[in-house]
């Protein structure tokens, strides 16, 4: 199981320790929350704080934009150096023109779905993205109660990744614990993403290791 913190639950009065022991932990991506206001009823950091953050980290970015027209931050996006560029199928009208954009610009091209957005809508793009991350709360706000739902969304997503070849991995963000990590690595995640029970703990370094043993 690969894991993902999410710097969003972080304490940015004391950034550089925290990314200290994130380097030094086995997580295997560094997930963003670029939050607008808009899109999302919230608003999280931009990118004069990330490209101060990239300085400091030392793992592959997998950077999430919960904003309207992510299209037009591509190059903002592939300038942090960042490995995933996560936009969501939401916001953008013109799937297959974004997502052909992000790869050109060097970056692994990702679609997010909300939770009540079906899986079924992926069909024709399926292929062409290299992880589809599937919301286990409403996005917005870190610390929320995971969606049960997601459990048959996650096996929903599985069974059109293996019956169309497509390569893409699937991550889940919102309410990541040890319990829910391990029913959704039972259906087939690949990525959790983790905020406040890995930030929050007296040891994170402890909280990835246990993640990662999930299969």
């Amino acid at each position: 199981m690969l894991v993902a913190p999410s710097l969003l639950a972080a304490d940015f009065g004391n950034l550089e320790r925290e990314m200290q022991w994130f380097n030094e932990s086995q997580a295997d991506l560094l997930h963003l929350d670029v939050m607008d206001g808009v899109f999302v009823p919230n608003i999280s950091f931009g990118f004069p704080v990330l490209k101060h953050v990239v300085r400091l980290c030392q793992k592959p970015l997998d950077v999430h934009l919960m904003i309207v027209e992510p299209q037009k931050f591509i190059k903002q996006v592939a300038d942090l150096g960042a490995y995933y560029m996560n936009v969501h199928y939401e916001a953008l009208t013109h799937h297959h023109r974004v997502i052909q954009q992000i790869r050109e610009a060097g970056l692994h091209p990702a679609i997010t779905l909300c939770p009540s957005t079906p899986v079924s809508l992926l069909q024709d793009i399926i292929c062409d993205v290299d992880m589809v991350l599937l919301m286990s709360v409403n996005p917005g706000f870190g610390g929320q109660k995971f969606i049960p739902q997601t459990l048959q969304k996650v096996n929903q997503l599985r069974q059109l990744i293996d019956r169309t070849g497509s390569h893409a991995l699937i991550e889940i963000d919102g309410g990541v614990n040890l319990e829910t990590g391990r029913q959704l690595a039972q259906v087939g995640a690949d990525v959790l993403v983790a905020g406040s029970y890995v930030f929050g703990a007296d040891d994170p370094a402890v909280r990835i290791k246990a993640l990662k043993a999930l299969s």
